[in-house]
């Protein structure tokens, strides 16, 4: 398919880190076909619109945009989401948050048994008025499991908080792990609600939703036995520096003030009033922040302090509990 030879070459030449694997989703994208389908029909002629689509596709990956915002949508945990430029991508390394939360819930609020053990190996206000996304009432849920492998009970409806939620990703992972959950979400963009909104809604997940700033909005819904964060942790200075298609993605999820854990460290001070005793927190960081987000958590009086690295070995989450 010449037209994927084409793209691929246009796509070296800016200096892309992915030529072939960008045009290989893109124009099977336009063409609304499987990856693998490019080659099984490598010699399809193509009409104008296709061609005009391509194009179009081409044009906007070029101009900075990410892939994921072109075709409209990231897998994340093994499920599909929208995504545009109202919220931040996901990231494979934000997975690694969800695999601590549900760790941290797997033995009712406290690390599972393992737990520690990754840990060990990787060194160690006036609510909004909330909207609710899926199924009408709670299900009461059975034993459950992580990753397959069988664990003690999760508590009857386990509370969850996902602050900072984007395109909801986190939140519903979670759910669909934890169908008995009671899920909350709060974000200070409606945007970005509304996106992760529809995503609970296609993958039917009962989420409450929450406008408002940072933790706030959950007050009054506390106590929560889980509060999952993946905020902006880049320091301001570093933003232009960025990859262009990061600088594309909402400056709001990027920037975390001077030193890159404004939000953070406000989330933290703010955890133990909204958390249930044995509750946990659980915080995405960038490389390098895991100790001070450490010392951060051990001065707002949490205990249980672990850190859990990402699969490129840097230590990505950071989890603490409330005694």
């Amino acid at each position: 398919m010449s037209v994927l030879r084409w793209t691929t070459g246009r796509f070296e030449e800016r200096g892309l880190p992915t030529p072939r694997l960008d045009a290989e989703v893109l124009i099977a994208s336009a063409l609304g076909l499987p990856r693998l389908q490019l080659y099984v029909q490598f010699d399809r002629p193509l009409g104008p619109e296709e061609l005009g689509a391509i194009r179009e596709a081409v044009k906007r990956r070029q101009a900075g945009q990410s892939v994921a915002y072109v075709v409209g949508h990231k897998e994340f945990f093994g499920l599909d989401f929208a995504v545009d430029p109202r919220v931040l991508v996901p990231r494979p390394d934000t997975e690694t948050l969800v695999d601590e939360a549900l760790a941290r819930l797997g033995a009712g609020g406290l690390a599972r048994k393992g737990s520690a053990q990754a840990a060990e190996s990787a060194e160690a206000a006036e609510p909004a008025e909330p909207s609710e996304s899926g199924p009408a009432a709670d299900q009461a849920p059975g034993p459950s499991a992580v990753d397959g492998a069988p664990t003690a009970p999760v508590p009857p409806s386990p509370r969850i908080a996902d602050v900072g939620t984007g395109s909801g990703a986190i939140i519903v992972s979670l759910g669909k792990r934890l169908p008995g959950a009671a899920l909350y979400a709060v974000d200070a963009s409606a945007d970005a609600l509304a996106v992760a909104r529809a995503n609970a809604e296609r993958h039917g997940v009962r989420v409450t939703f929450l406008e408002g700033d940072l933790a706030e909005p959950l007050a009054a819904f506390a106590p929560f036995d889980l509060i999952v964060a993946n905020l902006p942790y880049i320091p301001s200075a570093e933003i232009p520096t960025l990859a262009p298609e990061v600088r594309a993605e909402p400056s709001a999820a990027l920037d975390g003030g001077p030193d890159g854990l404004e939000l953070i460290r406000r989330l933290v001070l703010a955890a133990p009033a909204l958390l249930a005793p044995g509750g946990a927190l659980a915080l995405e960081v960038g490389a390098g922040q895991a100790a001070p987000v450490a010392a951060i958590c051990l001065a707002a009086g949490l205990a249980d302090i672990q850190q859990r690295r990402d699969l490129g070995s840097v230590d990505r989450v950071v989890s603490a509990r409330k005694t």
